[in-house]
């Protein structure tokens, strides 16, 4: 007996492609409803306007956009960092550092990514040492003991996998070595500068986080002190640099298939450079969708973001379930015919299951106008 899904056939009503993001009627604009964040059933509408030219938006639906390089507090301690979005499930903070950390850090609340938004830094931890670099992706391990000594100053967006882990995306068809191979991910050593740092016998403070509160352990010598270690448990780093990502010339893949790290209730992915697809008919800018499963995170790392206006490096946007978005004005314009080959972005996307609250720090740094930058091109917010 097998277990796999018989063929089905998608009914198709009025004038409509057969294939989604392609191919659409003349004139229209293709708007996707899929359950599951785009692995479910799915419609796929063509309207006769773009499904984002309103002229207003009122209530709690509506999109937030947060400039995160207006956030200056750089505390020594990741867990004073200031959390930006966050549920039971996930948390983010944006943490500055411009000297080395005072005292080791320990969460006890889950898994941790470290992702070097802008900088460079020694990291030391149970595990030994690496240098991190901007664009690396740092898995830590719930538990594990660690520091950063910057030699420049560090931008660190934190997502926290609360209660759980973080785990490597199903590829499917593609392969264990699509996206990226595994083989890539670099751990740390038992190297010079880890040993070095040894000899610096000085009482030593670990400030431990724990149902987010944060207790201090205090050392009258260096904690990091293994000298070697075996298992299948580590931290990992990979740089967005080396991911490859899936794409199609004839079809404009879904974000889904950028999926880089995987947390029982959200997911955490990459947008990374890209040829544009080649088929004349063919979507060559994000679709427009409602995805009313997930809300729906952006953090803008470097590039140029072609299907938003108005975004810089080091902006975030929050797009909740079941907002109706896609491409701005400028980018609509580009649809089907793009000036350039290929895209030049990097963006680490979060979708979370359960919906997001934002934190004060947040709220500090929102632009207020983001919702009308949809607006058609002559009302469209400067």
């Amino acid at each position: 007996m097998s277990s796999r899904r018989p063929i089905s056939f998608p009914l198709v009503r009025g004038t409509a492609s057969r294939q989604a993001h392609a191919d659409m009627p003349a004139g229209t604009y293709e708007r996707e409803m899929s359950k599951e964040g785009f692995f479910g059933p799915a419609a796929f509408f063509h309207h006769r306007h773009p499904p984002t030219a309103w002229v207003d938006f009122q209530g709690p639906l509506a999109p937030h956009a947060f400039d995160l390089v207006k956030i200056n507090e750089a505390p020594d301690c990741p867990w004073d960092a200031p959390v930006i979005l966050s549920n039971a499930h996930v948390e983010m903070r944006l943490w500055n550092l411009s000297r080395p950390m005072p005292a080791l850090a320990r969460n006890g609340d889950g898994d941790q990514i470290l992702f070097i938004h802008d900088g460079r830094a020694g990291l030391f931890c149970d595990f030994g040492h690496m240098t991190v670099t901007t664009g690396d992706y740092v898995v830590l391990p719930r538990g594990t003991m660690w520091r950063l000594e910057p030699e420049a100053a560090l931008k660190v967006l934190m997502i926290e996998a609360t209660g759980a882990g973080f785990s490597l995306p199903e590829k499917g068809l593609v392969g264990n070595h699509a996206i990226f191979d595994p083989a890539m991910l670099d751990v740390p050593e038992i190297d010079e500068a880890f040993l070095d740092q040894q000899s610096e016998e000085r009482e030593t403070a670990v400030r431990i986080k724990s149902r987010r509160r944060v207790s201090v352990a205090t050392f009258p010598f260096n904690p990091l002190d293994a000298v070697g270690w075996h298992g299948d448990l580590a931290p990992c780093r990979i740089n967005v640099s080396a991911i490859r990502p899936l794409m199609s010339h004839r079809f404009h893949v879904p974000p889904s298939a950028h999926t880089t790290f995987v947390a029982p209730r959200f997911v955490v992915c990459t947008f990374a450079p890209r040829p544009f697809e080649t088929d004349p008919g063919a979507l060559k800018v994000p679709f427009f969708h409602n995805n009313d499963d997930y809300d729906e995170v952006l953090f803008y790392h470097a590039g140029d973001f072609f299907s938003r206006d108005n975004i810089h490096a080091g902006m975030m946007t929050l797009h909740p379930a079941g907002f109706t978005h896609g491409p701005h004005p400028k980018a609509l314009s580009r649809m089907l015919v793009q000036p350039k080959p290929a895209t030049d972005e990097y963006a680490v996307m979060v979708d979370t299951r359960d919906p997001l609250d934002i934190a004060p720090a947040a709220q500090g740094v929102e632009w207020a106008g983001y919702v009308d930058s949809w607006k058609p091109k002559t009302d469209a917010a400067s």
